[in-house]
């Protein structure tokens, strides 16, 4: 049966599998950093707090793990440290950019793909798809969530949704990431991860390639 310490438990070990502490792991997730903190886990008079299904689906989404890995956690199946190494995730390697290359011309096919040979390579947990490449994070145009020297893998190939988080690319060599709002086939609406940054909405005419956020490291 699902108990209040068992759920507290499994996103403690969500945060532990991504080498993230639960302030991290709430960031990332584009939470308060204290959602998850112990302190926060019962309230003043004693009572316990449970994790909102939202807080919960978020940093699912943000780390990448399947409501099946979750569920494992919760069952205390991945809980012990031998259980955990075997349902690791093999690993790969995939293109390393910075972001000024991303932003430079020659760099990139039509199809969002790191172009040519040469490329520094980076271990990640083996995604979905072909095409997989990682961006270095330089400056505070992705903060809260990505920080700079953070590592975000992206996919051309992943189908994009309203609430993702994506890399753009325009023609003119603006590299951006960004929340997707909207997509018609007319200009595409991106809201800024940062407050700091304004939304934009862009033509579709001038976009070269909209590649999906599947996972980061910090």
């Amino acid at each position: 049966m699902l108990s209040h310490d068992r759920i507290w438990a499994a996103i403690d070990d969500v945060a532990k599998r991504y080498n993230l502490t639960t302030s991290g792991l709430a960031r990332r997730a584009g939470l308060d950093p204290t959602t998850f903190n112990p302190s926060k886990r019962t309230g003043p008079d004693g009572r316990e707090r449970w994790p909102s299904t939202e807080s919960v689906s978020k940093i699912l989404k943000a780390t990448g793990m399947s409501i099946a890995e979750f569920m494992g956690l919760l069952d205390g199946r991945a809980a012990r440290p031998a259980a955990r190494r075997e349902r690791e995730p093999s690993f790969r390697q995939v293109p390393l950019l910075g972001l000024a290359q991303a932003g430079a011309g020659g760099f990139f096919d039509d199809g969002g793909f790191p172009a040519g040979q040469g490329w520094d390579q980076v271990d990640i947990p083996a995604p979905r798809g072909e095409g997989v490449y990682a961006l270095k994070v330089t400056g505070d145009s992705m903060l809260p969530l990505y920080r700079d020297g953070d590592t975000i893998i992206v996919s051309p190939t992943e189908p994009t949704r309203r609430g993702d988080r994506v890399v753009v690319r325009t023609r003119d060599g603006e590299v951006m990431a960004k929340v997707l709002q909207k997509k018609t086939p007319k200009s595409v609406e991106l809201a800024s991860l940062n407050t700091d940054h304004p939304h934009r909405t862009v033509p579709m005419a001038d976009i070269e390639w909209i590649a999906r956020i599947i996972w980061a490291s910090q």
